[in-house]
């Protein structure tokens, strides 16, 4: 039997169950295949002892791997194609989750979404598709490719509500090249609809959220287990205790939910907000208003960016950007230090919420020009505890 010419990347989801409908009705010749990402969570717990950590036993979430592995084996059984299957648990491991881990403890709020996509789907299932004789691969992600000039660009989806190339900004010409967006230009209610008149199984199946590939489930919970509580100080920006936290890695900067301070003495009684993170001194700074200056900021420096075109389009340019998913798109000028490769970026308004370890994403209309880790910014507080440190 031939080798298919296209692998599509089977996460059980509607989403990639149509792209492989897509694909099989336009004559491409597929399979599918199913990556095992996240091992259970006692294989998980066996691996991070290993690695010098003492997780907690495995409670909440149970991984849903099984569930998407029977929905998967059934649509391809619906299509008529083949399935093959891969276990990346151990690459997902060191090249997504001790990073994770380590961004966490470190105080910054890390995106595992990207760099899953990256390292796992557009680079070990790439290969793995090509080890099947395959030329190209295929996602159910929203978003689309087009070539002009001789180059690979990656393109926004025609549905912005469901547009994915924010995490997708770490793609490079190889990857484009051999990559299928077979959704790039539907609607999501188009390909539920899709589903439906095919009798696909997973056409009313809810889309995944959470952690990428680890699933659903008490998110502080699951980080206590390589992160183990520690208790201290919430504290007003002026300095006044205010409450407790379990542990300041559990928030990122702009959270309302899980801090627990209702009213307090000597204050109003609005809502709290996460403005800062004193890792050093295991600090959690907490202000009033979900517009606080403290949240505040109109610059930003990067890690090395990353640019899909393999260079930048120019030293210093104008563009916009989004510090976040589904964020508006944002107006900056972009000028790039050409010893380190990072970015300073100034924005034409002050942007809320900017995270540490988030990443920044920069367009040029419908074009994802390429992104970078954020390490910085010039929110007040921010500055006052860099300086504190220093």
């Amino acid at each position: 039997m031939s080798s298919p010419e296209v692998i599509v990347g089977m996460s059980g989801g509607v989403d990639s169950s149509v792209a492989a409908l897509l694909l099989r009705d336009a004559g491409e010749s597929i399979a599918g295949l199913f990556m095992q990402n996240w091992a259970d969570d006692d294989a998980q717990d066996s691996a991070s002892a290993a690695a010098g950590r003492t997780p907690k036993a495995a409670g909440s979430g149970e991984c849903r791997a099984e569930d998407d592995r029977r929905d998967a084996v059934a649509v391809c059984g619906r299509l008529g194609i083949p399935i093959h299957f891969r276990d990346f648990s151990s690459e997902y491991w060191s090249g997504v989750f001790e990073h994770f881990i380590a961004e966490y403890a470190a105080g910054r709020t890390p995106n595992p979404d990207v760099l899953c996509n990256r390292e796992i789907k557009f680079k070990h299932f790439l290969e793995a598709a090509r080890g099947l004789g395959a030329e190209r691969i295929a996602t159910g992600h929203y978003a689309r490719i087009a070539h002009a000039d001789g180059r690979w660009q990656l393109l926004r989806a025609a549905d912005r509500g469901k547009d994915q190339s924010y995490f997708l900004h770490q793609l490079g010409q190889e990857q484009l090249a051999a990559t299928l967006f077979p959704l790039g230009d539907l609607p999501k209610a188009d390909v539920r609809a899709i589903a439906r008149r095919a009798g696909l199984p997973t056409a009313d199946k809810r889309d995944s959220t959470g952690i990428c590939f680890i699933g659903e489930r008490d998110f502080r919970e699951f980080l206590s287990r390589y992160l183990p509580a520690r208790e201290g100080e919430m504290r007003a920006p002026d300095g006044r205790v205010v409450g407790r936290h379990p542990g300041v890695f559990y928030f990122t900067l702009g959270q309302r939910e899980g801090l627990q301070l209702g009213g307090v003495r000597g204050f109003d009684a609005a809502p709290w907000y996460v403005v800062g993170k004193d890792v050093e001194r295991n600090v959690l700074v907490v202000d009033q208003g979900s517009d606080s200056p403290h949240l505040m900021s109109t610059r930003l420096w990067s890690e090395p960016a990353h640019w899909i075109g393999g260079t930048p389009p120019a030293r210093r340019f104008e563009c916009t950007a989004q510090t976040r998913y589904r964020q508006p798109e944002e107006p900056c000028q972009v000028s790039i230090d050409e010893s380190t490769g990072r970015l300073a970026i100034v924005f034409r308004n002050p942007q809320r919420a900017v995270t540490p370890g988030q990443s920044v994403v920069l367009y040029d209309g419908e074009a994802c020009l390429g992104g970078a880790v954020i390490a910085e910014t010039d929110a007040p507080l921010e500055r006052q505890l860099r300086g504190a440190a220093a």
